[in-house]
């Protein structure tokens, strides 16, 4: 959705009759998933001319690593400004850029000037920007952990700064330390540059909610014939087996939170997506369901890289 039908509450995914519910005067736009896959490779190959180093995480946003990159003096910030006026003038789309030293921080700068701007963290500025971010910002703070981190007291991150991290730990566990150091700027993950794809997925975004179990099954058989689908497509495309390493199902509820059941499994079988659905489905605790998806994880190799650029197109 854009963002004038956002400020009255309308979000991606959410049920249409809902939708105009809030915004009465929306209007509803047919999808070109085909599109904007093309537009989405051609946004690539311009980031391609300025580095190899790129981490696709959806159509619309990537990672890039410039680091070493010759291009515009090796500007990490001209390159941002260069690659954002191409897309503007070659494909007639806005996109927003956050330039920064370490991923998150990269990331979070993506969203400060949206949809058509960009934000630059110079490592003498980064310690300010950080200090004071709040946490629900950082990627990995959902609505939860952060109720969580409010009846801590927490909410900024120099609230964390001030916080014993024994005590961080002991109530966040392994994220504890995570939060601690995104708190104090700190991100050393790399950036993943592999070109095979980690999973193949199909799911159904619902026009009304749905309640019972019996309602979300119905939806199995569709869905895995669009899976196996997929399957036979990209095995076509790549030449080799698909092969399986996890199976897995997703559910969204009306309350828009998300939750993904998975299993190591390697072979696919609907029996055993019924198993993983009845899971998922328990999870529910009353709320209507208002996404239904079904996916395999692969087994591919990895190689990684650092980051410097999130760009985000609109």
């Amino acid at each position: 959705c854009n963002y004038p039908a956002r400020k009255f509450g309308v979000r991606s995914a959410m049920a249409t009759a809902y939708a105009l519910k809030l915004c009465p005067n929306l209007t509803l736009v047919k999808g070109r998933m085909e599109v904007y896959a093309a537009e989405s490779q051609k946004i690539r190959k311009i980031f391609a001319d300025y580095t190899d180093l790129i981490e696709p995480l959806s159509l619309d946003e990537a990672y890039l690593d410039v680091t070493n990159s010759e291009f515009c003096g090796g500007s990490a910030t001209l390159i941002a400004e260069e690659i954002r006026a191409r897309i503007q003038n070659e494909l007639g789309l806005t996109a927003s850029a956050g330039v920064a030293p370490c991923k998150f921080v990269a990331k979070v700068a993506s969203d400060e000037n949206k949809p058509d701007g960009i934000c630059v963290i110079t490592p003498d500025k980064l310690d300010t920007f950080v200090r004071e971010m709040p946490l629900k910002k950082i990627p990995g703070v959902g609505k939860v952990t952060m109720q969580k981190l409010q009846r801590m007291g927490l909410n900024t991150c120099n609230d964390v700064r001030q916080y014993p991290f024994e005590r961080i730990q002991k109530e966040l566990g392994k994220f504890g330390s995570v939060l601690w150091e995104r708190a104090h700027g700190i991100d050393e993950r790399e950036l993943s540059v592999s070109r095979e794809r980690k999973s193949i997925g199909v799911e159904r975004t619902l026009n009304e909610d749905i309640h019972t179990f019996e309602q979300c099954i119905d939806f199995l058989p569709h869905l895995f014939e669009k899976l196996q689908e997929r399957m036979d497509n990209h095995k076509k495309r790549t030449g080799k087996p698909v092969r399986i390493r996890t199976q897995g199902v997703k559910l969204k509820f009306n309350d828009f939170q998300l939750t993904t059941v998975e299993h190591r499994y390697g072979a696919l079988d609907e029996n055993y997506f019924h198993t993983l659905m009845e899971e998922a489905f328990e999870r529910a605790k009353g709320r209507g369901i208002r996404l239904v998806g079904l996916h395999i994880g692969l087994a591919v190799n990895q190689s990684t890289q650092q980051l410097i650029l999130p760009f985000e197109d609109v």
